[in-house]
């Protein structure tokens, strides 16, 4: 059998006959699968991303043959700071490089046999695309939804940019691990917290994995707590403090303060200029892991006891955070006390518990004796009746830092005069196009490399009037808020997509990808769905209605005892484990995601090139379930690769005369593996699918092929969504009507084993009816045995009883 003639066979039929096109106009009930699109970076996919495509392209199969008319495009997450750095680098532009990496990300794609309907392809970075992604921004803004202040934001040296709080993990960048600081900048931000109710309730309604809405929540933080009001000496304004324990206020012992609270200026006015940078640096230089605090100058007033309490700075403090200023309790809060010890603080317990493990208050005055939860309920009214605060609910989601200061991007339209007034682009000028750039390095001091293309900056009116672009572009995020809508109508050139396109397919059906975009993609696609619904230009509330996240794939790598790390291709294994295959050096064996660093990639050309990609495809699936982390090993894909050949070897060798009692045999052992595939659509759990066909087919082969015709068509119609190249060649080649892929998806069958098969030592003895009474199946089975002793009784698949007795 020659796979790499039947894939290209049949690719090319699938193309030329748009076989997976879809319709916007069908009559049939509409399914909408999509995969998150990918960002086409310089490396390639490796077999980890495959896995995901692949499980995606066996339902889309699948579905259609049940009769759905499915949509399941591909397109590319364009925009990106790889490509900029790269063009930093070689001079390369992005725009030339990020073709490159399309293109080869679709041939990739197109090798695997995936059944996307390419004519609905999009980039995000193609004009016809971003200047919807332009439209889109302005209805924003006339929304009053953006807005642009200076803010402290997270700034990466290395990549000369800023990056959202999302984008940066322990204070290092997540694209490059770079590290980051704290810096104040004039950026674009969109009001994201004004839909954190409606991005918090509405999760309820979402069937999401449990722990990427737990994600969600936490990340939105919704919070019911107490603002309470510290006066400061010698300031008429007084600090609101947000907690949500005030029944610890008696062993409050300072104020805290985040580096951007926004009276920060004025609380630290009796200190010099000097000693203000000296030290806020102290504060923003300082690691994620430690906790560094300093004084601010200024003493607040305890409001219960009047007791004097430094206001100082710290850099575990959030200014996203209630108001940016929270309460030092350091016998109960971790931090609090890490900070309260470096600067010599004291400390007082509030909260005991008492001999039954009851917790009570403690020196706190009235509060003393009472139990957290009554203690809490009596302060607050205590502390509302004397206007010493209120109640109040905070979220810790901040305003969405939406500009970077960068040229890889989406131009953001808007300008601004003279005197500084904003100024939107009119929807005739979309899209705003990038001008070509002699250098894509930022300016010294930080601000966009299109800051320099002066005759692209500035826009004269027809009044004469001289308009200032503003050179920020849109993060990468923009693209991927409104992608899924765009492929429901992508030549659309009017509109970014109709309004009987969207009401034909409505929400994804089903989106899937990886839990890392949990609080970022997921969170602003979901988000910016919801002001496009206040305004009308979607009907549902939500864009994705079901979400699965695919398991990683991991890998062993390799390392000699020097250190180096070893390519995968260089290892073989031997009785005494991994060892070099140049120098025979044993070698270290570390399992690990797989990564371009450690030399543990494994692309899927690769492999298809070796085994064909049917065997590709269903190794894939048979290495775990779908959405669990699974281990690539290139030893057990030989099973796969059998059972190509197994099933090929059905097909190719003719039936002789049928045996009726072997076919019925194979019949019900096809019933059982069926209902185990179909089931295993359920959750996706496909390595029980694969499972099931390699059972069956050893059934078929411990019963000399004596399969019926009836039964091999619905042996390849089950398969072909799992193995579809060899499913249409050997369709075809069986002489049957039509393509596999146009039959229908069978039927559940409950019609399971009619008849059971007995036997003695593998010796035949007879057939008998599963509903027979089991008294006459004993009956000849004592007159059979002789007196023979049983050792054992072994139940066959496919419906049989195998009985080994001692001679």
């Amino acid at each position: 059998m020659d796979q790499k003639y039947i894939k290209e066979k049949w690719q090319k039929y699938w193309e030329d006959s748009s076989a997976f096109v879809a319709n916007n106009n069908s009559q049939k009930p509409k399914y909408y699968i999509l995969d998150m699109f990918p960002y086409p970076s310089g490396n390639g996919l490796h077999v980890g991303h495959a896995v995901g495509y692949i499980g995606s392209d066996i339902i889309a199969r699948k579905k259609r043959m049940s009769g759905f008319n499915v949509l399941h495009p591909m397109g590319w997450d364009a925009f990106g700071l790889p490509a900029e750095q790269f063009a930093i680098k070689t001079g390369i532009s992005p725009q030339e490089s990020t073709k490159t990496n399309c293109d080869n990300f679709r041939r990739q794609l197109k090798n695997m046999g995936l059944s996307y309907d390419w004519r609905r392809e999009i980039s995000t970075c193609e004009e016809s695309y971003y200047k919807w992604t332009q439209f889109l921004f302005l209805k924003l803004y006339d929304r009053g939804l953006i807005y642009e202040s200076e803010q402290y934001v997270w700034w990466c040296e290395e990549l000369k940019t800023v990056l959202a709080n999302e984008e940066v993990i322990d204070g290092k960048s997540e694209r490059g691990d770079y590290p980051c600081i704290r810096k104040p900048l004039k950026q674009w931000t969109i009001k994201i917290t004004k839909y954190a109710e409606r991005l918090l309730e509405d999760l309820n309604d979402l069937d999401w994995p449990e722990s990427i809405k737990k994600m969600q929540r936490e990340w939105i933080g919704k919070s019911t707590g107490t603002d309470i009001k510290f006066d400061i000496v010698g300031v008429d304004n007084s600090l609101k403090v947000f907690t949500t324990k005030p029944e610890t206020i008696y062993g409050v012992n300072a104020v805290i303060i985040s580096p951007e609270h926004p009276n920060l200026s004025d609380l630290m006015i009796s200190l010099s200029r000097e000693e203000q940078i000296s030290r806020l640096n102290k504060v923003n230089s300082a690691s994620v892991e430690s906790i560094v605090g300093v004084h601010t100058g200024s003493v607040a007033i305890h409001p219960m006891t009047k007791e004097k309490l430094p206001v100082l700075i710290s850099n575990y403090v959030l200014s996203s955070y209630g108001q940016g200023a929270v309460m030092c309790v350091p016998v109960h809060d971790d931090r609090d006390r890490r900070l309260s010890q470096s600067m010599g603080l004291p400390s007082t317990k509030v909260i005991e518990t008492d001999d039954q493990g009851e917790e009570l208050l403690v020196n706190s005055s009235f509060l003393t004796g009472l139990t957290p939860l009554i203690a809490r309920n009596s302060v607050t009214k205590f502390i509302e009746e004397n206007e010493l605060g209120e109640v109040n609910t905070r979220y810790r989601l901040h305003d969405w830092i939406f500009s970077r200061q960068r040229y890889w991007g989406e131009p953001i339209p808007l300008y601004k005069d003279k005197s500084g007034k904003i100024i939107p682009a009119s929807l005739n000028e979309l899209p705003i196009t990038l001008p070509k750039v002699e250098s894509y390095l930022p300016t010294k001091d930080g601000k966009s490399p299109l800051l320099r293309e002066t005759e692209w900056v500035i826009k004269k009116t027809e009044n004469g009037e001289k308009l200032t672009r503003v050179t920020d572009t849109m993060p990468s995020w923009a693209g991927s808020c409104w992608y899924y809508l765009r492929f429901m109508d992508p030549k659309n050139d009017v509109e970014p997509f109709s309004e009987a396109a969207l009401e034909y397919w409505k929400e994804v059906d089903l989106y899937i990808g990886g839990a890392a975009h949990a609080t970022m993609h997921l969170l602003y696609a979901r988000f910016w769905h919801k002001v496009l619904y206040d305004i009308g230009l979607v009907s549902f509330k939500e864009p994705f209605r079901k979400l699965f996240n695919q398991g990683l794939v991991t890998a062993d790598a390799f390392q000699s005892e020097t250190g180096r790390i070893i390519p995968v291709d260089e290892t073989e294994v031997t009785v005494d484990g991994y060892v070099s295959k140049k120098t025979g050096e044993k070698l270290e064996v570390f399992h690990t995601k797989m990564s371009k660093s450690l030399l543990n990639v494994v692309t899927p050309e690769t492999v298809i090139n070796k085994y064909g990609v049917d065997t590709f495809r269903l190794y894939m699936m048979f290495i775990g379930p779908l959405g669990k982390s699974k281990k690539w090993q290139y030893n057990s894909i030989k099973g796969c690769e059998r059972l190509v050949n197994r099933i090929y070897s059905i097909y190719s060798i003719p039936s002789n005369k049928l045996d009726s009692g072997k076919v019925e045999l194979i019949d019900n052992a096809w019933k059982i593996a069926f209902n185990r595939v179909d089931r295993s659509f359920k959750n996706f759990n496909f390595n029980t699918a694969v499972a099931a066909f390699m059972e069956f087919i050893n059934v078929v082969e411990k019963n000399e092929n004596n399969i019926s015709p009836s039964t091999q068509r619905k042996l390849l119609i089950t398969l072909y969504p799992f193995a579809p190249h060899i499913c249409c060649e050997l369709w075809t080649l069986s002489r049957n009507l039509g393509h596999v892929y146009e039959q229908k998806w069978p039927q559940n069958s409950s019609q399971i084993i009619k008849r059971i098969k007995l036997m003695i030592n593998g010796k035949f003895i007879s057939f008998h009816q599963k509903e027979e009474d089991e008294e006459t199946m004993l009956s000849e089975l004592r007159e059979s045995l002789e007196g023979k002793k049983i050792k054992r009784i072994i139940h066959i698949y496919g419906g049989g009883i195998n009985v080994l007795t001692d001679e």
